[in-house]
């Protein structure tokens, strides 16, 4: 732990040595935010890089928020100066971050959406409450508009509380700012006795700070939106009503908080990856900053000090060891309790409760520089799941290389969705732009265009055997028979057919033997398998848990791997005998 002083600026250095160096532990996300601020450092006044780091601007939100008390637990009891905030040097560098960077022209801020992940009990709600009172108070916005929005109330009141609290507690930023706090919200109808930051006089103008549930009102203009545990969010709206809203303000902030959650279909899955992307460098957004706090490697280090350090930056300090260690002989103990552990206190991304596949391992084994093209000419097996209006479509292709005498498997897809289903679903509209999902016009699907897509695949792979769901896949099937010549193998969903190949395919991908290109339609179909057992626990097969969480391209992959398997030696006698004789019903 980097002990915090009064050198706002030498701890934020002594933070960034020690994160590089590595005396420090750090994840992975943690190192590249703070080295992309060192390069950023270094690319100051050169050509195409309009932006310089404001000392002054970085230290003054710092400052500002060391004002405030505590106000609750055992901080808030302290009297006089004892019970006032005290950033620490990872928080300092977070603050400074996002307030320091400022274009060299017109020294408005160079971040306006701000990602901050990381577990509960790390203070970031009292973070987030520092900067939502100094944009409605310090920010030099005319008539500033800053909203706390969450899905729920008592979420939305989760950020705006404290920080309505901290104003009830500090006379002096009521009087500096002209700060009123009402029942639910904070309003600048007063006089205030600090000059703004071009000197004139601090008149009434009606800025406020307020929680808000769902869209704000018409007519609203956010300088500031600070959004809560945004994994909770189904949807983008509340981020794009605040986000478009803001478009007449000159330095607006975006702020999204969260912890990790179990929806990687959700907006704030999607917004980690894209913060991956611009962090690793694969993607430039030069208004994006966050950082990330959490484990390297999710299946092993929550055991062990260095995981607990890496995930928990305030570990010791608001967040107390001997609770964590407690949390982790719980996860040791109970397995029912290791998602929410991992999830809270490591900040770990986990399906549902009840998911057959581990999604940390599955996602492991993407390598988006995977082509199908480079498998040109090899054999190939097809799996496919029809579907006409409510649930996608799926055909799945496996191929099948042998590596130092072990047979893995690749898996590529095509996944299809009637435009009104895209038009329902804001993730099937994403990866549909991404083109991860195909959109079929109309209410149905349009099996000719599978069976083109099969056509053109024939002509360049080797394409003799599919293996398809007997429930409206049958005229397709006899089509792919009679006109392209490939064998079609009816497989029902049922314990006999599917129990020895998932418990296969779960090892062989543990194993590091299945490859697939992170198509995230795929994945998030895979995340929503549920294994449902028999009753003495001996045999499963693929279901879901609800009609919203579709798992037709999982059902698709899973039958073009078993017409692809190949057992080796060591390799399930079960499995192995129901390749030879696949049972058709």
């Amino acid at each position: 732990m980097i002990p915090a002083t009064d050198d706002h600026l030498g701890d934020i250095q002594a933070y960034c040595d020690a994160v590089v160096s590595g005396d420090r532990p750090a994840c992975k996300w943690e190192k590249l935010a703070v080295q992309r601020h060192i390069n950023d450092l270094a690319r100051q006044n050169t050509d195409g890089f309009p932006y310089v780091f404001d000392h002054e601007k970085a230290c003054k939100i710092i400052e500002f928020g060391q004002l405030f008390p505590h106000v609750k637990g055992k901080w808030a009891r302290a009297s006089g100066k004892a019970n006032r905030i005290r950033f620490q040097a990872w928080q300092k560098f977070g603050l400074a971050s996002i307030f320091g960077w400022v274009h060299v022209v017109t020294g408005l801020r160079k971040y306006r959406i701000v990602y901050d992940c990381e577990p509960r009990k790390n203070g970031k709600s009292i973070k987030a409450a520092v900067i939502g009172l100094y944009l409605v108070a310090q920010d030099d916005e005319y008539g500033a508009e800053v909203y706390c929005g969450a899905t729920s109330e008592k979420q939305a009141w989760e950020v705006f509380r404290p920080a309505k609290k901290m104003a009830d507690k500090q006379p002096a930023f009521r009087r500096a700012y002209g700060i009123t706090c009402h029942a639910k919200r904070l309003e600048a109808d007063g006089v205030g006795t600090k000059p703004r930051g071009d000197g004139s006089k601090r008149f009434p103008d009606g800025s406020r700070f307020e929680p808000v549930i769902g869209k704000p009102g018409d007519g609203a203009s956010p300088s500031g939106a600070i959004l809560d545990e945004v994994h909770e969010h189904q949807d983008d709206t509340l981020y794009d009503t605040m986000l478009t809203g803001m478009g007449a303000r000159d330095q607006p902030l975006l702020l999204l908080i969260t912890t990790a959650g179990s929806n990687i279909a959700g907006p704030c899955y999607a917004q980690q990856k894209e913060l991956e992307a611009v962090l690793q460098g694969t993607l430039v957004n030069e208004e994006l900053w966050g950082i990330i706090y959490t484990v390297d490697d999710p299946e092993n280090e929550w055991r062990t000090e260095e995981g607990l350090i890496k995930a928990n930056p305030n570990l010791g300090i608001s967040v107390s060891r001997e609770f964590l260690e407690a949390r982790v002989r719980d996860a040791e103990m109970s397995p029912r309790k290791r998602s929410t552990v991992l999830t809270k206190h490591f900040n770990v991304w986990v399906t549902g409760k009840n998911a057959w596949l581990n999604m940390l391992t599955w996602n492991r084994q993407a390598d988006p520089s995977l082509c199908e093209t480079d498998f040109r000419g090899e054999e190939a097996k097809l799996g496919i799941d029809l579907s006409e209006t409510d649930d996608l479509t799926a055909a799945v292709k496996c191929f099948r290389r042998d590596i130092e005498g072990e047979r893995h498997y690749y898996l590529f897809g095509r996944y299809y969705a009637t435009e009104a289903k895209v038009a329902e679903n804001d993730h099937y509209d994403e990866w549909v732009q991404s083109g991860h999902l195909i959109q079929c016009d109309g209410e149905t699907i349009d099996y000719e265009d599978v069976e083109d897509h099969i056509e053109d695949d024939a002509e360049r792979f080797t394409i003799e055997q599919c293996f398809y769901d007997p429930h409206g896949a049958a005229h397709l099937a006899q089509r792919l028979e009679k006109h392209h010549g490939i064998e079609a193998v009816k497989v029902g969903q049922t314990y006999t057919n599917f129990s020895a190949p998932m418990r296969d395919f779960e090892r062989l991908l543990k194993a590091g033997r299945i490859h697939h290109d992170g198509n995230p339609c795929l994945a998030w179909m895979f995340s929503n398998v549920v294994a449902k057992e028999t009753d003495d626990g001996k045999m499963m097969r693929p279901v879901k848990e609800n009609r919203e969480s579709k798992i037709d391209g999982a059902v698709a992959a899973l039958m073009a791997f078993i017409a692809a398997y190949e057992p080796d030696d060591d390799d399930s006698a079960d499995f192995g005998a129901f390749i030879r004789d696949p049972i058709t019903a």
